[in-house]
């Protein structure tokens, strides 16, 4: 699932959950269930994520390796 993807990028660019999701404009607990896997992740988060990230709407659903 994608969801490792999102935690992956977040780990490897030695930034916190509460960093993310302060970004993200979400309260911490929202976005550490998006990471979990417990809810999906909304087009508009993601999209801002795979820029945040540079990387492509593909990689980061892991539609593309």
């Amino acid at each position: 699932m994608f969801y490792r993807r999102v935690r992956d990028l977040r780990e490897d660019s030695d930034k916190t959950q509460k960093e993310i999701a302060e970004l993200l404009n979400m309260q911490l607990t929202v976005y550490q269930r998006y990471e979990r896997g417990e809810r999906e992740l909304p087009l508009w988060a993601a999209i801002k994520l795979a820029d945040f990230y540079s990387v492509s709407l593909d990689y980061l659903v892991e539609r593309e390796f």
